[in-house]
């Protein structure tokens, strides 16, 4: 695992720390003729050898080297058929992360992959993923009536609603599982003071008891799901 973790770490710092924007930038305007793209794999390869200090290992840090370099090319010429540029980028992580994870684990890749999944905490994945976009739909449908009753006057980034439900639920089960329920109410007191000038330019009591029930439920269903989780 300390393999794994030094090979994530000279990822981490090749592709975020010691790459600037303006070599992202060069790389997609002149793909394979960018110089950029040579010396990000030359600081890939030294930076995996210098945290992994063993000569004995340097055929590995050829093959991560050379395979980030074929994985970063196709993402540059796959770019420009995504509408949604984070879909190639996650792609190109994925992989990158799946090459690390062959090489760290190669002596035993099998044995360790199913050792990997017989740790996984299955009902702590399944009430994350409740919390999610289904419990996201659950309350859509619950306030089906009452959200077209609701005029609104303001403009708003898309599904920003959602995605920031979303977020706090897995706040609010990140803190029931450590046992920080005080931590529950400082988040929606935080919440309800970056409303506080929507509901008071609005002037609607219709929008404040709306976001009200929409987020005594959002906050429900996640405690909710703790609560059972925590019962598993």
């Amino acid at each position: 695992m300390i393999l794994f973790t030094k090979l994530l770490l000279a990822h981490l710092l090749g592709d975020y720390i010691f790459q600037p924007t303006k070599w992202v930038v060069h790389k997609e305007a002149n793909m394979i003729a960018s110089k950029y793209l040579y010396l990000h794999i030359l600081i890939h390869f030294a930076v995996t050898m210098l945290l992994l200090w063993d000569l004995k290992l340097w055929w590995w840090v050829v093959i991560i080297a050379v395979s980030h370099y074929f994985i970063d090319l196709s993402k540059i010429f796959a770019n420009p058929y995504f509408k949604n540029k984070s879909i190639p980028f996650f792609i190109d992580q994925a992989l990158h992360l799946i090459v690390l994870y062959c090489c760290a684990f190669n002596s035993d890749l099998l044995g360790n992959t199913i050792g990997l999944f017989k740790e996984i905490n299955w009902p702590l994945v399944t009430a994350v993923v409740f919390v999610s976009y289904p419990a996201s739909i659950i309350m859509a449908k619950l306030l089906e009536g009452m959200s077209d009753r609701i005029e609104l006057d303001h403009k708003s980034l898309p599904n920003a609603g959602k995605y920031i439900g979303i977020i706090e639920r897995l706040f609010v089960l990140v803190f029931i599982i450590l046992g920080r329920w005080e931590a529950i109410g400082l988040l929606i007191t935080a919440k309800s003071v970056f409303r506080f000038n929507d509901l008071k330019e609005s002037n609607s009591r219709k929008l404040t008891e709306y976001i009200l029930i929409g987020t005594l439920l959002s906050f429900g269903l996640a405690i909710l799901a703790g609560l059972i989780y925590l019962g598993t």
